[in-house]
């Protein structure tokens, strides 16, 4: 058997390995013989232990040798895998017990198949299809194209002259709680739905009891060196029980199905970021067919409108399928409903009733009802109503009514016409993403479809690609995190899988944190409000974490959570025995007071602030060298160090979170005048916390110890210990010049290529050292086929949201800069932007600014005060300090720098 090649191959044997890895975390490094074989199988597990809980399937697939592929088929993986009976794994158990008892790349296996539960009820439930985000198709049209459509009038568009069959060439539209995956087929129409309350699972509790007691003795192995002895007493004794948490699931697919065409003409696919529209045209037999497709936030309805140039022409069929346990019936009038439950998940049983409605309204024509569809025959035109409800109303009550909701939503949509439902719509996504403009100037590239101008950017001069990609960042966190919603998951809002990759959950060891770095500096501070909501929740559920598992007061998260919000450390010692997550989370609580300058806001939080502070003055403990403050047990996420595993007591990360976190609740405390003997013992604390440190190499250390070139992945991922150089302002060009050199060592030891979110969160790092041509490198391999798929989803790969959001972020880093106690303009501007212009950008201290700029050059600058703070304006070299009232501002004309000698004179003030 060959290495497969596909992506779709890949993932599978990713799935193998890391479904494993999490089934059976603590025995797939159990003792075997010493045969050659033995000791390929003990080679793979290693492999197998450092896989990432977000590494994508090009990554694992390249990690594993051929021969365990071939050794899978050998034992019949492929029959097993399709198994829904478990007669196939009661016999690869009764098959271990056997000649192969010894391989652990077995056990490997006997974890997929035997305890398949841990990953997740998707992979064998009788009749449920479970598509991977690159392998399953659609096939909408299979007859001739003919023609070539223009492009749409709107250059913020991503555009395409054929339809989607993969889910990654599909587009996406969200009003924040309701999403669909919209694939512009012609004799059929797929939109995959989501509901982003859809979850696995119910209430539960992870904690375990067994923690508290094993604490003092990990400590004590890890500060003797100890440390695969640690390891193996955290993996048995401080784990989350179950290992596991939930997952993120799909409500289904809402299918249109057309009358038969043998030719299309000028077909072309598009999705307006303006307009938040989604729209499909065509002519078939000399009539020409519009669709458009939107999810409204006004509304809390997706709205298909179906319309041609002659009357009568309107006819489909629209049907719900669903890998959910549910029904599907029509009812009168013209209703699909699909009620249903969600699914168990690593035995917590599932909670949440659900219900999509789909109304059907024609103009014109016949309407009729099958059992299970809704029939429309000659109408003019169509628009059809879509609503999602489940029983969620918070991560502890499951007692809502989804049916009442679903058709009271319906019920006030009916009430509407169509253009009334489009005009609110746009009107409130406008509201939003007109906030900011950005214009890096344009080729003739930008009137080429987006999936080819994907393909070429590397090579190109595209530079209006950069500012489509930068918008359609802001675009996804419109559709996917409002007010009153769930925040943007792994997957944004959009996913099509009963288990889809990591559960599609709040990775908050940098997902979920990089998924809001775009926020603040691109006008959208309010679409923080559901990453707010969800630290205050999990400062309710961190707290009996810290108990049980620390004894401690406070409040904390360690690296994954779920709708449950569940805060025990999960997946294994590898990845889950880190506990900074909830801390760095406060971190946007503080910028959003930045920014904002709201105290009241900054009162609502501060609790959370201090709980976490609260949890660390109880569980830092003294490192026997230097007598620092340190946490432990901990880990670097989620490398490993050279001594076989990640656990460890003080990663630099860890310091430089807790830093900031003490220090932004002392400064809170101030602005409110509240415990002033708490903030007396942070200070303290602060103090004593380890430092930064430069290492052998001329790097900023990752470990208390000097081992970052020992490491067993010198290119790894993760940059963790950067964090102090971003998204924390700790490390700067101008304050410590000498740590941002390290940092610039660590970045080019760790190399520039990596998964999709990590390649973003390079682009803020280099964005951060202001070398402009370097950052912008490293933004065409994140803009390349490899990272980017055609419909712009981040490729991490799979997908993953935290790509496009970070790109974004890094973006406008390069552009404004504010975390010094300055506002600098153009830091990072490379040469392939020479001239543009940015407007609505924000700045901490609560300013608003727009730049422009010729040829490299500053040409002015807007500076509008929104809180009326002074601040420092900086460009290069030349600063000006700037006193504006509220709602003042401040126009800097930067052509007289050019001739000017007086560079430092002061501008004065509004």
């Amino acid at each position: 058997m060959k290495c497969a090649k596909s992506e779709a191959s890949r993932w599978r044997a990713r799935s193998l390995v890391v479904g494993a890895w999490h089934s059976f975390p603590m025995r797939l490094g159990t003792a075997v013989g010493g045969s050659p074989r033995a000791r390929a199988a003990s080679s793979t597990l290693d492999l197998v232990e450092n896989i990432s809980s977000e590494e994508g399937p090009a990554q694992v697939a390249r990690k594993l040798p051929c021969n365990f592929i071939e050794y899978a088929a050998s034992l019949g993986v492929s029959w097993m895998w399709n198994d829904k009976s478990g007669d196939g794994r009661r016999k690869m158990t009764t098959m271990a017990n056997g000649r192969w008892r010894n391989s652990a790349v077995l056990a490997a296996l006997l974890a997929v198949c035997v305890g398949i539960g841990a990953s997740g009820p998707g992979f064998f439930t009788a009749g449920a299809q479970q598509p991977s985000q690159e392998g399953s198709t659609f096939d909408g049209y299979g007859g001739e194209f003919t023609g070539e459509a223009p492009p749409p009038e709107e250059p913020l568009s991503l555009w395409y002259r054929r339809p989607a069959k993969e889910w990654v060439e599909a587009l996406a539209v969200g009003n924040g709680r309701l999403g669909a995956m919209v694939f512009g087929g012609i004799t059929s129409e797929r939109l995959q739905l989501n509901e982003d309350t859809l979850w696995a699972g119910g209430p539960y509790d992870p904690n375990n009891p067994a923690a508290l007691a094993a604490l003092p003795e990990a400590r004590r192995l890890i500060f003797e060196g100890k440390y695969a002895e640690a390891h193996k007493l955290v993996g048995e004794k401080m784990m989350a029980r179950p290992l596991r948490q939930m997952q993120y699931q799909s409500v289904g697919d809402l299918i249109l199905t057309f009358p038969e065409v043998q030719t299309v003409a000028d077909y072309r696919r598009d999705l307006n970021l303006d307009t938040a529209v989604a729209s499909v045209g065509y002519t078939a037999n000399g009539v020409r067919f519009t669709r458009e497709v939107f999810s409204s936030a006004v509304d809390q309805t997706i709205v298909v409108r179906l319309v041609a140039d002659r009357p009568g022409q309107i006819s489909f069929t629209t049907e719900m399928k669903t890998p959910q346990q549910a029904t599907v019936e029509a009812e009168w009038p013209a209703t699909l409903v699909l009620r249903g439950t969600n699914s168990a998940a690593q035995g917590v049983p599932g909670a949440l009733r659900f219900q999509a409605r789909v109304r059907v309204v024609a103009e014109g024509g016949e309407t009729s009802l099958e059992k299970k569809s809704v029939s429309v025959r000659g109408a003019d035109a169509a628009t059809l109503l879509v609503t999602a409800a489940t029983s969620y109303k918070s991560y502890k009550d499951v007692s809502g009514d989804p049916e009442a909701l679903a058709k009271a939503t319906i019920a006030a949509a009916l009430k509407k016409p169509f253009d009334a439902l489009r005009r609110a719509h746009v009107a409130e996504h406008q509201r939003l993403f007109r906030r900011v403009k950005l214009d890096l100037g344009s080729t003739g590239a930008a009137r080429f479809p987006t999936d080819e101008r994907i393909r070429n950017f590397a090579s190109s001069d595209d530079s209006q690609l950069a500012a489509l990609y930068f918008q359609f960042g802001r675009y996804l966190l419109i559709g996917s995190s409002r007010p009153g919603t769930q925040p943007a998951n792994l997957q944004g809002l959009w996913n099509q899988e009963m288990s889809p990759p990591w559960g599609s959950k709040y990775t908050i060891n940098i997902n979920t944190e990089m998924n809001y770095w775009l926020a603040e500096p691109t006008n959208l501070s309010e679409l923080t409000e559901p990453l707010v909501r969800m630290i205050s929740e999990i400062a309710e559920t961190g707290a009996r974490t810290a108990r049980v598992h620390y004894g401690a007061r406070g409040w904390v998260a360690h690296h994954n959570t779920d709708l449950w919000r569940a805060t025990a450390p999960i997946d294994g010692p590898q990845y889950g025995m880190w506990p900074t997550g909830g801390a760095w989370l406060c971190l946007h609580l503080w910028e959003h007071y930045e920014f904002g300058g709201e105290r009241e806001f900054l009162a609502r939080v501060y609790p959370a602030m201090k709980g976490a502070s609260l949890f660390f003055l109880d569980t830092l403990v003294e490192e026997p060298k230097h007598k620092w403050l340190v946490t432990s047990p901990s880990l670097s996420p989620e490398n490993r160090h050279p001594f076989g595993t990640s656990i460890v007591a003080g990663p630099t990360m860890d310091s430089q979170i807790v830093r900031d976190l003490f220090t932004n609740t002392i400064r809170a405390a101030e602005v409110l005048g509240l415990d002033r003997e708490l903030r007396g013992q942070l200070a303290k604390a602060r103090a004593r916390l380890a430092p930064n440190q430069i290492g052998k190499a001329g790097q900023l250390q990752e470990w208390l110890e000097d081992w970052d070139m020992q490491a067993p992945s010198l290119d790894h991922r993760h940059v963790s210990h950067l964090y102090g150089l971003y998204p924390s302002a700790q490390i700067t060009l101008r304050a410590t010049p000498e740590l941002a050199a390290a940092a610039r060592k660590s970045l080019e030891v760790r190399g520039d290529k990596a998964t999709g979110w990590a390649i973003a969160w390079r682009i803020n790092l280099w964005a951060r050292l202001q070398d402009a041509e370097r950052t912008y490198n490293v933004i065409k391999l994140l803009l390349s086929p490899e990272r980017t798929y055609p419909n712009m989803f981040d490729a991490h790969p799979p997908f993953q949201i935290d790509g496009n959001f970070g790109g974004a972020s890094g973006i406008a880093e390069m552009l404004l800069q504010s975390h010094a106690g300055e506002i600098e303009l153009l830091p990072a501007l490379p040469r392939a932007w020479p001239t543009g212009s940015v407007r609505g950008l924000r700045a901490r201290g609560g300013f608003e600014v727009d730049v422009k700029w010729e040829a490299g050059r500053l040409v002015s600058a807007d500076v509008r005060s929104l809180a009326g703070n002074p601040c420092k304006l900086r460009y290069g070299a030349v600063t000006r300090e700037l006193k504006l009232r509220r709602g003042g501002v401040f126009h800097w004309d930067a052509r007289a720098l050019y001739t000017s000698s007086d560079s430092k004179r002061d501008a004065g003030t509004d």
